[in-house]
């Protein structure tokens, strides 16, 4: 059972846990022992709150398929205690990040005065860069 928050619950029937062996380096123990996990949770057949699900199907996350299912492979520990841990943690601060719905973007203006502000800077800049011209005959006679 994965809590997420007070209110959202994942039982371990919605979760599938699958041990499968590492890749990468590590010796012997990576070669005999499945101690990498494969997790996958189905968003859409979840007990979730249908808010939750849009806002984790729009999310733009490689690890959700198309079909709605989140797939999450860790690896990272020599034991897949641990590994399956770190499979539930990542999880978690997915549904997490879908529970709020992000701040929408007011629209600003620079005022007047900034406007101005930055076309006299840039005045200023293009004479300074003037200056480093070459100096002509004409100007030295």
């Amino acid at each position: 059972m994965l809590e997420v928050s007070r209110q959202i619950v994942i039982t371990d029937d919605e979760l599938e846990l699958q041990a499968v062996r590492a890749q990468g380096a590590g010796g012997q123990n990576v070669n005999k022992v499945a101690s990498a996990i494969h997790l996958r949770f189905d968003i859409r057949a979840s007990r979730l709150p249908e808010g939750v699900k849009e806002q984790l199907l729009a999310l733009r996350d490689k690890r959700i398929s198309r079909d709605g299912v989140v797939i999450i492979k860790a690896q990272e520990h020599r034991t897949q205690e641990r590994n399956r841990q770190e499979a539930l943690a990542r999880l978690k601060s997915l549904i997490k990040s879908a529970l709020y719905a992000p701040k929408k973007r007011v629209p600003t203006r620079p005022s007047k005065g900034a406007k101005k502000r930055r076309l006299e800077q840039k005045k200023q800049r293009g004479k300074h860069k003037a200056l480093r011209g070459k100096v002509s005959r004409q100007a030295i006679d």
